[in-house]
């Protein structure tokens, strides 16, 4: 593992008392290493960019069209009476 840089090390009780800003260190892009009777033992760093997902406009497009009907005509009145709550007792609620 090679020799841990002193500056960026951390006994566990250390890490533990300041573990938020460990965790604001890495994600700044620091690494920090986590050690155990002073032997590195752990490392913290920041997750990769490819794991930080990119939002793209338009990702929840529908590929199809829906047709008018299913907006503008009225509902059937079983459906109707569903949504109204009208029913619900011969569902048993």
């Amino acid at each position: 593992m090679g020799e841990a840089d002193p500056q960026k090390t951390f006994n566990v009780h250390d890490a533990k008392t300041n573990l938020s800003k460990l965790i604001e260190r890495a994600h700044a892009g620091e690494e920090i290493i986590l050690a155990k009777a002073g032997i590195p033992y752990a490392r913290m760093m920041p997750l990769e960019p490819a794991m930080r997902r990119k939002r793209t406009p338009g990702g929840l497009t529908v590929t199809g069209s829906i047709p008018d009907s299913v907006f503008f005509d009225p509902m059937p009145e079983d459906e109707l009476e569903l949504f109204e709550g009208n029913r619900l007792e011969k569902y048993g609620r």
